[in-house]
């Protein structure tokens, strides 16, 4: 009985602590309801949750994100300004649907840079992405060239562009991961922030139309002018986009507190609601369950101390020490799930060198270490050395002694040398004697010759 109770405490107990354990946790996947998801800490860059996140598909008019980062990096330069007159020709005009997105700008029509991104991201206004286009590069082509080779600079690999504004085109594709890469840097800039999270934009009169433009946001994250019951508390833009063949995707960010989340959402459905009475547009609630679970099960906690001793370095060329201690070069945060116990995680040093050669200063870089858990990598920081070493000029100069022999190079042109030098010799003595004697049978050999007594 007692064995039995022994054994029955021993095997709950097991229980436990595996459920206890830190590698043991892990946190419920939302399984997102989208071909293709990712949700980023926008802070560090950790991913905190991929679906098919290279996978290629179209994405419709988030391809209008690349197309405004163009311009605004133009406008950077200084080959655009925000308030530069721009006519829309029939060239850019070419090609626009009749029930694809747009701001009725007719050809003629003059508006600024400004106007014109702002139909573009607010309402996702095709025609505005060839009239920039045109404008910036000569010509639509040339734009569109120059948004490929922008997405292969930003580290793209399953994106290609075939137009400006994500109309349904054979080789017009990316992927959630890369449409990330692009939102990322289009996010640095001041203007399209506030541009992608603008509820509403008026547009005064133009050269022709007599009335205002009142713009109203596609995203129902942040604007319930065209779809309610989506909104989201700290959602900030980014960019719808639907056809059918994209579905329903979205790019957005969101803040709560400190932290800034972006996620990407492709190929979200259009559903039914079960009384009939609409669609639910899943690309809007995938996003907010994106946004809802990132924020509840993450928190940055700190996983390297700057002032920590990572461990000793070997040290040679040096009678005074022979090892030397190396500490992070900073501190560093991770975006943990908030079950993760640090002392959980796996750190992995490495040295630049298995052993450091003196003379050694302090801050020096030794090596770098790396924090991670699983497949997935937090931070790398180098490892400085805490103090100097100095070195031995014996043991330095034998050091170098010795390298420069270890050198193939070094021993050939040593043995050419050696071969030179025994050469020489050899000729100088035979030659030197030959000269001192003259050669047998010569004059200068004869004057030379035993001239003793003679008896």
């Amino acid at each position: 009985m007692k064995i039995r109770r022994f054994l029955s405490v021993f095997f709950v107990t097991c229980l436990l602590c595996t459920l206890l354990t830190p590698q043991a946790l892990a946190l419920e996947d939302p399984d997102i309801r989208a071909k293709a998801a990712i949700l980023v800490d926008a802070d560090s860059g950790t991913v905190l949750y991929d679906k098919n996140i290279h996978q290629e598909l179209p994405m419709a008019s988030i391809t209008k994100v690349m197309s405004a980062l163009l311009v605004l990096e133009a406008v950077d330069r200084g080959q655009l300004r925000m308030d530069q007159s721009i006519t829309a020709t029939q060239s850019a005009m070419k090609g626009m649907v009749e029930d694809g997105s747009t701001a009725d700008i007719v050809e003629g029509e003059t508006l600024t840079v400004e106007q014109l991104l702002y139909c573009m991201l607010v309402i996702s206004a095709n025609e505005t992405c060839n009239i920039l286009g045109e404008t910036l590069c000569g010509s639509v082509d040339a734009f569109v060239a120059r948004m490929n080779q922008r997405a292969q600079e930003l580290g793209c690999k399953n994106t290609h562009f075939a137009n400006t504004t994500g109309l349904t085109q054979s080789g017009h594709y990316s992927s959630a991961y890369d449409l990330y890469l692009i939102t990322r840097e289009a996010i640095k800039h001041e203007d399209f922030m506030t541009m992608v999270n603008t509820k509403s934009y008026e547009i005064p009169p133009t050269n022709k139309t007599e009335e205002e433009r009142v713009l109203h946001s596609t995203n129902a994250l942040i604007s319930n002018w065209r779809l309610a019951g989506y909104l989201y508390s700290g959602a900030q833009g980014i960019k719808t986009g639907s056809t059918d063949a994209a579905g329903q995707c979205l790019v957005s960010s969101a803040v709560r507190g400190s932290r800034t989340l972006i996620s990407v959402v492709l190929g979200a459905e259009k559903v039914e609601k079960e009384n009939g009475s609409g669609y639910i547009v899943e690309s809007f609630t995938e996003t907010a369950r994106l946004f809802d679970w990132g924020f509840d099960n993450f928190a940055p906690q700190q996983v390297l101390d700057e002032n920590e001793l990572i461990q000793e370095v070997p040290v040679a060329l040096s009678k005074q020490v022979s090892t030397v201690a190396v500490h992070p070069a900073e501190s560093a945060d991770a975006m943990l799930p908030k079950d993760l116990d640090v002392s959980a995680l796996t750190r992995t040093v490495t040295l630049d060198n298995e052993t450091a050669l003196a003379p050694i200063a302090a801050g020096d870089r030794l090596g770098e270490i790396t924090v991670s858990y699983g497949d997935t990598t937090y931070v790398t920081v180098p490892l400085l050395a805490v103090a100097d070493v100095s070195a031995s000029r014996f043991l330095s100069l034998r050091h170098a002694i010795g390298e420069f022999f270890s050198q193939r190079s070094a021993r050939i042109a040593v043995l050419a040398l050696v071969v030179l030098v025994a050469a020489l010799v050899l000729w100088f003595r035979f030659y030197g004697r030959n000269r001192r004697y003259g050669k047998p049978g010569s004059k200068q050999y004869r004057h030379h010759s035993y001239r003793g007594r003679r008896h």
